[in-house]
């Protein structure tokens, strides 16, 4: 039997390693990480780059996953089955956190709602499977767009003077998004309601969706419009669970 490629070792274990973590990783700190010569991890990272599997940030030089490869690791996970495996957590959260559950994938350029749990109460509320909402303007679509999972647009809508449009601010809003573990938006798609969400990892650490809770900002938010500690605390727990029923490890 052949031996195995020690190259594509070396690649595999790179990209393992800009799948976990922050997601950005600097040359030196791959090469330390792997003990290889910062030659060796930069001629694989060119390479990977090249083939669009590796992205490299201008500012900062650091590298991350690229879009390509992103492609790759949703395309095996078909949408009932990212739906099946959540069914059994966004009930619990919908329970414990008294909200609305959103569970949301990327398709074509926007959110897919693909599960949705309404608030454990008698109010009129809509059904909103299938839905497609704006990744810029919502908790799921700013999880989705910080893990690199969806691009955002060129020319993202404004839909109320909270909603962040500018590519500066966006882009400050997702590096909280990547070093917290989780997003949030308050009255950026509609007037008076607000969300949280986290990411829902699959097999190899790859974002492949987020789960979330939405509702009334007075109740997803305190008295300092910020996102309660308690839900996000929640969300993230159940994020965790559907992550590791579709093979992620532990995070």
């Amino acid at each position: 039997m052949p031996g195995t490629v020690q190259s594509i070792e070396r690649a595999a274990a790179i990209l393992r390693m800009l799948a976990g973590g922050s997601g950005r990783l600097g040359l030196a700190e791959i090469s330390r990480s792997l003990d290889l010569a910062k030659g060796t991890v930069h001629g694989i990272l060119r390479t990977l780059q090249h083939v669009g599997f590796v992205e490299q940030d201008r500012a900062s030089g650091h590298y991350q996953l690229g879009a390509a490869l992103l492609h790759l690791g949703t395309s095996y996970l078909d949408i009932n089955e990212l739906r099946s495996r959540s069914i059994n957590w966004a009930d619990p959260l919908a329970a414990r956190s008294g909200e609305a559950v959103r569970i949301g994938t990327v398709l074509e350029g926007r959110v897919l709602v693909v599960h949705h749990v309404f608030r454990p109460d008698d109010t009129f509320q809509t059904l909103d499977i299938g839905s497609l909402l704006p990744l810029h303007a919502t908790a799921l679509g700013k999880v989705l767009l910080a893990y690199r999972a969806a691009r955002a647009s060129a020319s993202p809508e404004r839909f109320t003077r909270r909603t962040v449009v500018t590519s500066r601010e966006l882009a400050a809003e997702l590096e909280h998004v990547r070093e917290a573990g989780w997003g949030a938006e308050i009255e950026e798609h509609t007037l008076g309601e607000a969300a949280i969400a986290a990411p829902i990892r699959g097999y190899g650490g790859l974002v492949v969706g987020a789960i979330g809770v939405s509702g009334l900002v007075e109740r997803i938010c305190d008295s300092r419009y910020r996102p309660r500690t308690r839900l996000v605390g929640y969300v993230r727990d159940a994020a965790r669970a559907v992550s590791r029923d579709l093979g992620a490890a532990r995070h």
